[in-house]
């Protein structure tokens, strides 16, 4: 007899870890199963030189006592072991652009948000109230947002559109694109994109904004000692290749590449949903769901280039810049012209252990349409499963590369003299190694004219399958955090994850 769990999850990226760790919190026995050598999706890390570098997550928001991700993450019971640094709280991220030496900072703290940007626009302190009082509305309108309450969304604010309502906040030219500066969260499309997307992104930030110490894999490390310590069972090197239906069209197990099978009575699936649907079979599915889903357009990925440094040669900086060629550019970030490439990038640096004064690397993204690595893309490359991609592509990087460092040194003189060593990833280790589609960084796009086209529910036409994940309705750690929640509402009752929260709030306010 094949053993059964209760719940079996697909994919151990933070939806699927988070999803896995709330039910077996309620005693149901539980297995996650991930196809990659290394746990947690865009929270993994790697290392270079003996350094850690984070492929996804950068830094975190509301994480701060009595925030949002603080109570989640405090009801998962990792919260106490997270290695976490404050970023500068004067200016966590700063905007700049080309032809302009002011460094404009995003500030932790709603007045101090004001306050701080309010120096390089005196004039504008009253709009910057206004937008900093609707960004906090917007966020309170969204089902968990404040861990407990709403369980439906309010359908007029999806259709706001950012670039309208910012427009409508303020018409200083360099203001706007100044708050829309850190849309690199979420993929750079300012036109069309709901303003819901860009103020739950925000919004996280200004609460509080801090590193993982050691990279975003610590999350997935504590989760996963957690799972264990409540008798899960996680696995790595377990592709799922195959879903196994019974007579009633009910899941009843899924093979995995390797020939293992494994049984049970719900599913979680945490994988990228074209990839879910490929595994349940088109003709399962209702058309109209098919074609809504398979309509989505991706996200844009990105390529990114990690720089080591030589001991002592540049100073440590404790928030991220967002550098963009020019104040237009920042509506449509994503859209580049290749010529030009990079027209914009995020730059963050990492501390040295011993002198932290000065940084011991440096990471620098910035977008790429998977079409620049179209030719290769037949190619796969993994630390468990390594292959050459080809002289071509290594020069392809090398040229992509040189040019970053040519943006880089406009800001940083002689940034080359101070690096040691360079390593880069494309879209094509972003799809690899985090099995997005094309390489996307966070799902699929959103617009603001049909905001619930990309919104599916996390019920399956299959009864017993469900979804979680960046590519159901919001990306981010809040995001996917709270879509874990809303996944397992649907399993064990809304009701029962409400009161298991409430109580959590009630224990840790008493305190």
């Amino acid at each position: 007899m094949k053993k059964e769990y209760d719940i079996l999850v697909i994919g151990s990226g933070l939806g699927g870890l988070v999803s896995a760790l709330i039910l077996a919190k309620e005693g149901l026995s539980v297995c996650v199963l991930e196809k990659n050598n290394q746990y947690g999706g865009n929270l993994q890390t790697f290392s270079r030189d003996k350094l850690i570098f984070d492929t996804g997550v950068h830094y975190l928001g509301g994480l701060s006592e009595g925030q949002n991700l603080n109570r989640f993450f405090t009801y998962l019971e990792i919260m106490e072991d997270l290695e976490l640094q404050k970023m500068d709280e004067d200016g966590y991220d700063r905007i700049s652009f080309d032809d302009d030496t002011i460094e404009y900072p995003h500030a932790q703290g709603y007045e101090n948000f004001v306050e701080q940007l309010t120096r390089y626009f005196p004039e504008e302190k009253e709009n910057l109230e206004n937008y900093c009082e609707e960004i906090q509305y917007v966020c309170s309108q969204f089902p968990r947002y404040h861990v407990v309450g709403k369980d439906h969304y309010n359908e007029e604010i999806l259709h706001l559109n950012t670039k309208r309502f910012i427009e409508s906040v303020t018409s200083d030219k360099k203001l706007q694109a100044v708050l829309l500066g850190s849309n690199f969260l979420y993929a750079g499309d300012s036109e069309n994109v709901p303003f819901y997307v860009h103020a739950l992104t925000v919004n996280s930030y200004i609460q509080s904004a801090y590193k993982c110490v050691k990279g975003g894999s610590q999350i997935s490390k504590l989760l996963i000692r957690k799972l264990r310590e409540y008798g899960a069972e996680v696995h790595k090197h377990a592709e799922v290749s195959e879903f196994i239906f019974n007579e009633n069209n009910v899941l009843t197990s899924v093979k995995t590449a390797n020939e293992k099978e494994y049984a049970a009575k719900q599913f979680i699936s945490n994988i990228e949903i074209r990839s879910t649907i490929r595994l349940i079979g088109e003709e399962r599915l209702k058309k109209s769901f098919l074609n809504r889903v398979l309509s989505w357009k991706p996200v844009p990925s990105c390529f990114s280039v990690y720089l080591i440094l030589k001991p002592h040669s540049l100073p440590n900086f404790n928030y991220n810049i967002y550098h963009y060629s020019s104040e237009d550019h920042v509506w449509n970030a994503s859209r580049y012209q290749k010529k030009a490439w990079p027209e914009t990038y995020m730059l963050s640096s990492t501390p040295s252990k011993h002198h932290p004064e000065f940084a011991e690397s440096m990471t620098a993204i910035s977008y790429m349409d998977f079409d620049e690595v179209k030719k290769w893309e037949k190619t796969f490359n993994t630390v468990a499963d390594e292959h050459e991609r080809g002289e071509q592509y290594e020069k392809f990087k090398l040229e992509k590369t040189e040019r970053m460092l040519d943006a880089l040194e406009k800001r940083i003189p002689n940034l080359r003299r101070a690096i040691k060593n360079i390593y880069t990833s494309s879209p094509l280790s972003y799809r690899d190694y985090i099995g997005s589609f094309e390489g996307n960084m966070y799902g699929y796009m959103k617009n603001s004219d049909n905001p619930l086209k990309t919104m599916v529910s996390p019920r399956t036409k299959i009864d017993n399958l469900f979804l979680t994940g960046q590519s159901v309705n919001m990306h981010g750690i809040l995001g996917v955090t709270i879509g874990a929640f809303n996944t397992c509402a649907e399993i064990v009752g809304k009701n029962l994850i409400d009161e298991r929260l409430t109580q959590m709030i009630k224990n840790t306010d008493g305190k």
